[in-house]
């Protein structure tokens, strides 16, 4: 894989305060270039949901009420949040969900395409009996060394789907190739599929 090739390219990974929907609490974007995560020039906000943190999403994450009480509302960040994001790529861990949220939160960002890395690892590493963050991070062992913070944080979690990015981008020749593994149907990026050369 020639990673000099990629097109600007952001791994995120949006932490909510646990109703439905989820009102967000973390989001973190982390750049992918050549071949690796460059931290140095990341980006993560915390902000204070409209409605109050739950139990469970504070054991989850780590991140209650009181520590989100003197961060910005998204209001006030939501604009630079969507400036960094621009129309780069995006990748994320069950990206279906990522993107879902970041889209309600920025209704007229739109990236240039959406990989997921669940997906790319059902076709790249098939058999396995799981396919959560979790579950690829033991099975695949990237160098989290240098990922900051801690699992179910924002910034954690988007260095860890970095490292396995790169790690299965290598199996493919392209990033056409990628792009066909990675991109769920319907989402930014998809390829279009084949007409048939025979219809008019």
């Amino acid at each position: 894989m020639n990673f000099a090739s990629w097109p600007p390219l952001l791994v995120v990974d949006v932490e909510g305060n646990g109703t439905a929907p989820p009102d967000l609490v973390e989001v973190a974007a982390l750049p992918v270039r050549e071949g690796r995560p460059d931290t140095s020039t990341a980006a993560a906000w915390l902000t204070r949901p409209n409605r109050p943190v739950t139990a469970f999403a504070t054991k989850v994450h780590g991140l209650s009420n009181t520590d989100l009480a003197d961060k910005p509302a998204w209001v006030e960040i939501a604009d630079q949040v969507h400036g960094f994001l621009a129309t780069s790529w995006i990748c994320a861990h069950n990206a279906h969900t990522d993107y879902r949220v970041l889209k309600a939160h920025l209704p007229t960002w739109e990236p240039a395409g959406v990989l997921d890395t669940l997906r790319l690892a059902k076709t790249t590493v098939p058999n396995l009996s799981g396919y959560s963050l979790d579950a690829l991070i033991c099975h695949m062992k990237p160098d989290l060394s240098k990922a900051p913070a801690q699992r179910h944080r924002a910034t954690f979690d988007a260095y860890a789907t970095a490292q396995l990015l790169i790690a299965m981008a290598a199996h493919y020749d392209t990033w056409d190739q990628l792009v066909a593994a990675a991109v769920p149907p319907g989402l930014p990026g998809a390829p279009e599929p084949e007409k048939d050369p025979t219809l008019w």
